[in-house]
């Protein structure tokens, strides 16, 4: 991913002012002494030292940020407000087995938190109702019919995870129907808080901010151990064995990379931790998952994030809204199997209707003369499901914050995606504040909302207005930020396995990125839909595999196909590529220059 610097700074790095995919490459700021250090203690590499160095790592926290572990960095989860009262009632229901749903948001940190919920009432001896509002029909969060229907089904006690935060008008119609609700949630709050028996969040307003970059599924684990301290205190586990809360960190982990929060601190650990549960292949779900997308290795990060993920978020765009969640708690191998098969076709269904809205909300923006500090598309009848990923596409397109609006009887329903420096959460809640907004919400990197068509471009004025004053009135230069050069031979399999030691990689701890330089391009071909594969050489003739992931129409993608000779330098990440038994390297590619268009590396 690339950051986005407001203005420009510091010297391109070996020169590259602009890519070819038009960005200024910068060297991460690293202080030379405490790269030495760091490489003496730790007997690594100095590429390795000055990735550490560069991501703030002392000399006291390097041991323990290379092996993250949760005794460390787990805190009281009565820290959160309202968590005591949350788990107290929890708990009562669990004791009195009382009717209980858990209503839970349709992406993948919503599934995994009411899949945690679920798997641990049935740990317990209790089951819950799991509930996922379908997103065409009802859109985000709790509504008003769906708590009526939980009502009327004796359920007494609502969970909502992953949403509810800026549900006032439908929790307090819960109260009215004889319901107690209460919400665990990650997303920014306003100063009112809905009528709720308990508001977990970290992101309130009134809270100290040290915990605000769990995800959803993280506020719902601390919880958890909440929930079962307090049982344990009342004697609930007499002669019954307890939960193994260890074991539900895959779900964790899974919902955490997925939702892009940053990946430093407890997140860190949790994932981490979280990795190695699912390495045991415990939850049939992410099992069945896993081998229908044949992924027949160590699940990690990316693995994570971009082949499972995306099958359990399909669901929810455009398949059944619970399909992610049902899957990721069931203990029934053969109902697995099937979900996976039905969300691995979703997925595929998804690609085709993203495509296509992609390319009309391109041509839609590049005809717009000055789209300013945000991209806004809107269209009528684009598919909701898809308009987060599109969002997304025209995010890196653009380099800028980008909303994608799909437009249905005079209603848009929007999402938006942001870059670093650029709170877009912020900017929905002020202008949902504004009344611009039927609802909307979200956190600095991501926003959703729902708008009347005739009010969109009044919200996209105030949307630029808002991001243009974030931004200070500077350019949004597009930057990537790189860890050092290498030559091709200093690429190894070795140097990949020690660089997988600063994972796991995501948002707030990237992935090192390094430029290869003067790299020549053998042997490209095209693989999948529009990636690139190749073979790249160096001047003493060493020899590594890469490959740019949908590159093909892009000026990244021409220049490798052309093979025409001519050097480049490479920007991208080392990963390690095992086949057969035996460990290669093989370079990500995410960007190029020529390397006579800056200086000599």
């Amino acid at each position: 991913m690339s950051d986005t610097a407001v203005i420009e700074r510091e010297d391109a790095f070996l020169g590259i002012g602009r890519s070819l995919c038009g960005k200024r490459w910068l060297l991460r700021p690293a202080e030379d002494r405490l790269v030495r250090a760091l490489c003496q203690r730790l007997e690594v590499p100095d590429i390795v030292g000055r990735a550490l160095a560069s991501r703030g790592i002392g000399l006291d926290e390097a041991e323990s940020y290379l092996n993250p572990t949760l005794r460390g960095l787990m805190p009281d989860p009565s820290v959160l407000k309202d968590m005591d009262r949350a788990a107290e009632r929890i708990a009562a229901a669990i004791r009195s087995r009382e009717a209980v749903a858990v209503f839970g948001d349709y992406d993948v940190d919503g599934a995994t938190s009411a899949a945690l919920l679920r798997r641990y009432f049935r740990a317990v001896g209790h089951d819950v109702r799991l509930y996922i509002p379908d997103r065409v029909e009802e859109g985000y969060g709790p509504n008003v019919p769906a708590l009526k229907r939980l009502a009327e089904e004796g359920i007494r006690l609502v969970v909502a995870v992953d949403c509810g935060t800026t549900a006032h008008e439908p929790l307090a119609a819960a109260a009215e129907f004889g319901l107690d609700v209460v919400v665990l949630d990650h997303h920014t709050a306003e100063a009112r808080l809905p009528p709720a028996l308990a508001v977990v969040n970290p992101n309130r307003l009134d809270e100290g901010g040290q915990l605000r970059q769990l995800a959803a599924c993280g506020v719902t684990y601390l919880a958890l151990v909440a929930i079962n301290r307090v049982l344990r205190r009342g004697g609930y586990f007499a002669g019954r064995a307890e939960p193994d809360l260890l074991a539900l960190l895959d779900l964790v982990a899974l919902g955490t990379i997925c939702d892009v929060v940053p990946l430093t601190g407890l997140n860190r650990a949790l994932v981490a931790q979280g990795l190695k549960v699912m390495a045991k292949r415990g939850n049939i779900g992410i099992t069945a998952l896993c081998d229908r997308c044949r992924v027949t290795e160590r699940v990690d990060a990316y693995h994570a994030g971009f082949i499972l993920g995306p099958r359990v978020n399909a669901g929810g765009r455009i398949g059944q809204a619970d399909l992610g969640a049902v899957l990721l708690s069931t203990d029934d191998p053969l109902e697995a199997a099937a979900i996976a098969e039905r969300l691995d076709g979703h997925n595929d269904d998804r690609k085709a209707i993203e495509n296509a809205v992609l390319a009309d909300a391109i041509a839609q923006v590049e005809g717009t003369p000055d789209p300013g500090p945000v991209v806004i598309a809107a269209g009528e009848g684009w598919h909701p499901g898809v308009i987060g990923i599109v969002a997304g596409r025209l995010k890196e397109r653009y380099n800028r914050p980008a909303c994608v609006v799909a437009l249905s009887g005079g209603i848009g329903k929007a999402s938006g995606r942001s870059v670093p420096g650029i709170d877009l959460g912020a900017a929905v809640i002020e202008a949902r504040a504004a009344g611009l907004l039927m609802n909307g919400g979200g956190h600095r990197m991501a926003a959703g909302f729902t708008v009347r068509q005739d009010l969109l471009a009044e919200l996209q004025d105030f949307l630029r207005r808002h991001i243009d004053g974030q931004a200070a009135g500077g350019p949004l230069v597009p930057t990537l930020e790189l860890d050092g050069a290498l030559s091709v031979g200093a690429a190894s399999p070795s140097l990949a396995v020690t660089l997988s030691r600063l994972g796991p990689f995501g948002a707030g701890n990237a992935e090192p990125r390094f430029a290869l330089t003067h790299a020549r391009i053998v042997q490209a071909r095209v693989v999948g839909a529009n990636h690139v594969s190749c073979f790249i050489t160096g001047a003493d003739g060493s020899r590594v595999r890469a490959i740019a992931f949908r590159a093909l129409d892009t000026d990244l993608g021409r220049a490798l196909m052309a093979m025409d000779g001519t050097p480049l330098h490479l920007a991208g990440t080392l990963r390690v590529d095992r086949w057969n038994g035996e460990e290669r390297v093989q370079l990500h590619i995410e960007d190029a220059a020529p390397a006579w268009s800056g200086k000599t590396a």
